[in-house]
């Protein structure tokens, strides 16, 4: 019944197209901005220039989202990443004007209900930011170097299915490259297409 169901879920959620153009090439510097989070406060993309800064693009109403939240595969990698000082940031760019935006109460108490811990969870209400990093999915990952360089874009992961069992198997693109820039090294696999929901604008 539950494979059944998120089989369903697959088919009913919009998919980006395998040959679909790629957001932002790697070396790219990272657009700035300022987004306001959930508890109102100003967050700025250049006050963590010299760290690295992971951007996971969200919407809760997603169900490859929910995928990597009801797996634990997302919170784990939040923990796991922001525990080594790397500033991970969820972008919400669903429009104020979609049935699927989300208020600040509402994306605050869902990221608690999940045991999240993004170091801050924005509301691109404007949806600004979302086309200025070419964002098409929900989830899709950025990873910005120390410079303020984007050295990896695309996908979580290569299991691109809303299962939540896949996220346990897959490989992870985001720790993959996080693990290599760390240990100085180049990003092997430093863009992919991501896949999911398409965002909300």
């Amino acid at each position: 019944m539950r494979i059944r169901f998120f089989t369903l879920m697959v088919a009913a959620a919009t998919m980006v197209a395998a040959g679909a153009a790629l957001a932002m090439a790697p070396g790219a510097p990272a657009p700035g901005f300022t987004i306001t989070d959930t508890a109102g406060k100003a967050v700025r993309l250049a006050d963590y220039r010299g760290k690295y800064v992971v951007l996971e693009w969200t919407n809760p109403e997603c169900p490859f989202v929910r995928k990597h939240y009801v797996s634990g595969n997302m919170q784990a990698l939040q923990k796991e990443w922001g525990a080594r000082e790397v500033v991970w940031l969820a972008v919400n760019s669903t429009n104020a004007s979609h049935p699927e935006f989300k208020t600040p109460a509402q994306m605050s108490d869902w990221i608690r209900a999940q045991g999240a811990a993004p170091a801050a969870t924005l509301l691109d209400a404007t949806s600004a930011t979302g086309r200025a990093y070419g964002a098409k999915t929900t989830p899709q990952m950025f990873v910005v170097d120390p410079a303020g360089n984007v050295i990896y874009q695309g996908a979580i992961d290569d299991r691109r299915s809303a299962n939540p069992a896949d996220a346990k198997t897959a490989n992870n693109y985001v720790r993959a490259a996080l693990n290599e820039a760390l240990a100085g090294k180049p990003v092997t696999v430093a863009s992919t297409t991501p896949y999911g929901c398409s965002v909300k604008y």
